[in-house]
């Protein structure tokens, strides 16, 4: 019997429950909103970062994660915010919020200017561990989604899926979108062959991403 590729990473034990729940019992804060490489915190502990086509839920999980509320904050305005934002995590940890990808309101210098920035935050930061791209439960991977995808191919950095707002779909409807999410991630050789299921309303999968991270340490 085959297993699936991209299986949904199993439940961690207590140990790494307990390791994640520490990391993130921390206090979480703004540092800064880089527009430049040159504006970059320097290098001095591991970091995560986080993309994902706009409304996709981004700041919600990073507000989930570190039970701060309103830490990140999502824009009115989708696809507004252009500058890549670092939250400390403890003293162990930043968290880097990746501008919401996905609208083309923003002139097309400005889109230049912000693609080439993430171009070079990702294949130029050492500390950068794990990329967690951002999918909605409900929709699957869309066209933005892949060029995120290989550009994190190209960069040499690998990317963990997570579903966001799995809450929202049923059973059935999940399986269907599963499916479409494996399909996709199979050609991508930069991605890490497990999906990580999420709600940030309801806080599942909240704990295992949290342990996931500490293991990265």
């Amino acid at each position: 019997m085959s297993t699936l590729p991209f299986p949904l990473v199993e439940d961690p034990d207590e140990f790494a429950l307990e390791r994640g729940r520490k990391l993130f019992a921390g206090e979480s804060e703004f540092v800064k909103g880089v527009v430049a490489m040159n504006g970059l915190p320097a290098p001095d502990r591991l970091e995560v970062c986080f993309a994902g086509r706009s409304n996709v839920g981004k700041s919600s999980l990073i507000n989930a994660l570190t039970g701060t509320k309103g830490l990140a904050r999502a824009s009115n305005t989708p696809g507004r915010t252009q500058e890549i934002n670092f939250f400390t995590q403890g003293p162990e940890l930043y968290l880097v919020d990746l501008p919401g990808y996905g609208y083309a309101n923003a002139p097309v210098k400005v889109v230049e200017k912000w693609q080439r920035l993430l171009k070079q935050y990702l294949s130029g930061r050492q500390t950068l561990r794990r990329a967690f791209v951002l999918i909605d439960a409900r929709h699957g991977v869309k066209p933005v989604d892949a060029e995120i995808m290989k550009l994190l191919d190209t960069s040499a950095v690998t990317f963990q899926c997570v579903m966001t707002k799995a809450d929202k779909v049923k059973a059935n409807d999940r399986e269907k979108v599963l499916d479409q999410v494996r399909g996709a991630l199979s050609k991508h050789p930069a991605a890490f062959p497990e999906i990580v299921l999420t709600s940030s309303e309801k806080g599942d999968g909240i704990p295992t991403l949290r342990s996931i991270i500490a293991h990265l340490e």
